[in-house]
């Protein structure tokens, strides 16, 4: 097993055009993933529940019919009977975690000025209704659910709705259901794929449109929600999961080999990376990645996502590295160095995580950030998710007869600029006699 880890060692003079290591759209590819999916969505689209259910026996081997599309309460009280009481208290502390993080998020953003003649409030209102794609399949996800739903609970979303695949059987994981009920969830339908997204932002005769859909999934779900995005708003386009460290002659290499192999068994398109100052920190790493790969669950694809797209580069100082970080702008960021808070100031990432105690796995299940993030280089000008996602700002403004006549000059004068007479009589309406 160790001999199938094969992460290479780069020095920044040695770094080849593609170092980014991310997978590489193949147009021919790329045009055949949108088709296929824009078939699924017009499927959607003309038959409605009856296209959900044969896309579900179709991809996912379930057998649904119209009344099982949707889950019922009788299956949410079955799914308390599968969860052992520890699962529901870790599920428990994690909604509180990240609904206290959330809130704190949202007295942010309170902006109330006044001041010569002139009133200003920005206030927030939620979205209307909100869809919450969680993914199924080979692995279940209720952090994911606990993530997209809960801000938008925090928001005040009046309508929250969930659609994660079944399996065979027509089952939802208990885990999804019962975080999908502590979180306060409206509706919950057995939808997986494009077919979910189509349905989210067209409706059917039994899942009414909604007004923005969130949540990560595979190539699919992520080209129909860029497709969708013309009609419905979206959170942001997601890729493979991705981790970088940062680390300088202090960083712990075994630490981050364990980092690196985490965030790898996600898949075999994970991205996982090291970044350092020093060459003996990135040799350590290179031994330890053999080391613990050989003893680490689902090895096969850990080994997959590492050998094709992990990468250790060694760089000559630490303003070098910094530059490389962000250029990649990955979604995880682990600062390992003597002065992590200082360097962090410098930096983009979609999450960054300061010194050795502070893990991908803690931000992903303890920390109370959420962890829907943007990947694929999208840090640069995509934030992760939260509840500000789920509501508008809209402000209000009033001007008292004082507070216009002190400013009715300056807007005549850039009326007129700009070619908008009217404009400036609407202003000089209110001081004639």
């Amino acid at each position: 097993m160790q001999s199938q880890v094969k992460v290479k060692v780069y020095k920044t003079d040695e770094l080849p055009p593609d170092w980014f290591k991310r997978q590489k759209a193949d147009p021919k590819a790329t045009q055949q993933l949108e088709d296929d999916v824009k078939a699924i969505i017009s499927q959607v689209k003309e038959n409605g529940d009856k296209a959900l259910v044969e896309l579900a026996k179709k991809f996912d081997k379930a057998e649904l019919t119209l009344k099982t599309l949707i889950v019922r309460k009788e299956e949410i009280k079955e799914a308390y009977t599968k969860t052992s009481p520890q699962q529901l208290s870790a599920l428990n502390f994690m909604k509180e975690r990240v609904s206290n993080f959330q809130k704190q998020i949202l007295t942010q953003t309170d902006i109330n000025t006044s001041g010569d003649g002139l009133w200003v409030q920005t206030v927030l209102r939620p979205i209307e209704s909100v869809g919450c794609y969680v993914p199924g399949g080979q692995a279940a996800y209720p952090s994911t659910l606990v993530m997209t739903v809960v801000p938008a609970k925090v928001a005040g979303v009046p309508r929250i709705v969930v659609c994660s695949p079944s399996d065979a059987k027509g089952k939802v994981n208990p885990l999804v259901l019962v975080a999908a009920d502590i979180c306060g969830v409206d509706e919950i339908y057995k939808v997986g794929g494009a077919q979910a997204i189509a349905a989210l932002a067209y409706g059917t005769k039994g899942i009414r449109p909604v007004r923005k859909i969130v949540g990560p999934g595979n190539k699919y779900v992520t080209a129909a929600k860029v497709l969708v995005s013309q009609d419905v708003a979206i959170d942001m386009p997601a890729g493979p999961s991705e981790v970088l460290v940062l680390a300088d002659e202090s960083a712990d290499a075994r630490l981050i080999a364990f980092d690196m192999v985490s965030q790898a068994e996600h898949g075999g398109d994970s991205v996982a990376g090291l970044i350092t100052t020093c060459e003996k920190v990135a040799l350590e790493v290179q031994k330890n990645l053999a080391t613990v790969v050989a003893s680490a669950e689902r090895s096969e694809k850990v080994c997959e996502a590492l050998s094709k797209y992990g990468f250790i580069i060694i760089c000559k100082n630490m303003e070098e590295a910094a530059n490389l970080v962000n250029q990649f702008a990955a979604e995880h960021l682990e600062v390992m160095t003597t002065k992590p808070k200082e360097i962090a100031e410098k930096l983009i990432a979609g999450l960054i995580l300061l010194g050795p105690y502070s893990p991908v796995a803690f931000s992903d299940y303890g920390s109370g950030t959420d962890h829907v993030l943007p990947t694929g280089g999208f840090a640069k000008s995509f934030s992760g998710l939260s509840a500000l996602d789920f509501v508008r700002r809209v402000s209000i403004v009033e001007s008292s007869r004082t507070g216009l006549e002190r400013v009715k000059d300056s807007i005549k004068i850039l009326a007129e600029a700009e070619n908008l007479p009217n404009h400036n009589k609407a202003i000089q309406a209110r001081f004639e006699k």
